[in-house]
């Protein structure tokens, strides 16, 4: 008769599943508070940002939902689409409506550093920032966390990725709409389109890919164009 081997103890997450998917946003958000109260520390704040948005992800990434890579394709397309529809609305929008056009003095590599080397150090670093981090943590807060919190308030892992509700959907995008200011049309209209996404295709990782596909052609328009505003 074989001795059967004792169970082995599952290790104890870091913190609650849901937890997980609020700290890395409430690290990125406070380090964006900081930045817009202290201008003169952008540069420092985006680094450190994310360096701890990073730092929180691969640390508490065993708590997240496994991230379905199919439609990948289709994530592309819709963040080229994005792209257009951003930076298309938002430069009619700022043309015809005087409160929607940013405020205060948008942040000027070209000013800050005299350096060319530190110039272009921090434009890898933006855009490292935008297209690998960001797309990862807000779309699994916003479209995995948020949007099956909606549906299942007391578990969301109840819920499934993508699963169709008019509550989730509208409510999404509009509390997406809230983090970009004066930006908030152009969002919701993005946000929704990424929510058309995330239905049809129930990818997670066509979500991320269409947002780090608009975020990297919104950097390639910033340094063709200077227009900092846009970063």
């Amino acid at each position: 008769m074989t001795e059967q081997s004792p169970d082995i103890p599952q290790r104890k997450p870091l913190v609650r599943d849901d937890a997980a998917y609020v700290l890395p946003m409430l690290i990125f958000l406070a380090f964006t508070w900081a930045s817009g109260n202290w201008p003169g520390t952008y540069a420092w704040m985006y680094l450190l940002k994310t360096v701890f948005t990073t730092i929180a992800l691969i640390v508490l990434w065993p708590s997240y939902t496994r991230i379905k890579w199919n439609f990948a394709w289709l994530g592309f397309l819709v963040g080229v689409i994005g792209i257009v529809q951003w930076i298309g609305m938002q430069l009619l929008l700022q043309k015809y409506f005087e409160h929607l056009r940013p405020t205060g003095d948008s942040f000027n590599p070209e000013k800050e550093f005299a350096s060319t080397q530190w110039r272009y150090a921090f434009y890898a670093l933006r855009i490292a920032g935008a297209v690998l981090v960001v797309p990862i943590m807000e779309e699994l807060f916003w479209r995995d966390f948020l949007w099956r919190s909606i549906l299942a308030p007391n578990d969301f892992k109840l819920a499934q990725v993508g699963e169709w509700a008019w509550a989730p959907f509208l409510i999404v995008a509009g509390v997406f709409a809230t983090v970009h200011g004066n930006w908030w049309p152009t969002a919701i209209v993005w946000a929704l389109m990424i929510g058309v996404l995330l239905i049809y295709t129930k990818s997670l990782g066509a979500c991320i890919i269409a947002h780090a596909t608009t975020n990297l052609l919104l950097a390639a328009y910033v340094l063709h164009t200077r227009d900092w505003s846009f970063w």
